[in-house]
């Protein structure tokens, strides 16, 4: 087995959030399923994305430099597996509500949580570019709104198998 199919098989035990992350600009509206993101800094509010260099997107990212991460809830794992497929851009986004913020790069109605990012820097590491992304907007799903999920329950990636976490129980006191 080569070094590279045993450190995937070993990231396969490393359970992380499943986002959809997007851009829109001059170099058109994209977005991928991504598991590579998490927190830099609080202060200036930061995060690290990494996207693979060979992926059909990667250069509109970059020329856009705007991106928007959006933290999917355990009801969209279909979401994750559209903007994980070979549909084109146009395509994906018909799946899902979006709106913008300040960037213009999409953002999922219903996401968990979405963070409007500007690309302030790209390093080159191996087959991936890791985006250093100042967060410049936050828009958080009300998740105990009439006709939402309601749950909160994030959708994870473990063992190359999505998983529900952080499921919400109700006390009863009485």
């Amino acid at each position: 087995m080569s070094e590279a199919s045993n450190f995937r098989d070993a990231m396969s035990l490393l359970t992380t959030a499943v986002n959809v992350v997007t851009t829109a600009g001059a170099a058109g509206e994209h977005g991928f399923t991504a598991s590579a993101v998490c927190s830099v800094s609080d202060s200036p509010p930061t995060l690290l994305v990494c996207m693979n260099q060979s992926s059909r997107s990667h250069t509109h990212f970059v020329d856009n430099n705007v991106l928007s991460v959006n933290v999917l809830g355990a009801h969209h794992e279909h979401l994750s597996n559209v903007f994980a497929s070979k549909l084109d851009s146009d395509e994906r986004f018909t799946h899902g509500a979006w709106h913008t913020l300040i960037t213009g790069a999409p953002v999922l109605d219903d996401a968990l949580v979405s963070f409007d990012c500007e690309i302030e820097q790209v390093q080159a590491v191996g087959t991936h570019s890791i985006f250093i992304c100042r967060v410049v907007a936050i828009s958080q799903t009300d998740r105990h709104a009439e006709g939402g999920n309601g749950s909160g329950e994030s959708l994870v990636y473990f063992n190359r198998r999505y998983h529900p976490v952080g499921q919400v129980r109700q006390i009863d006191m009485a």
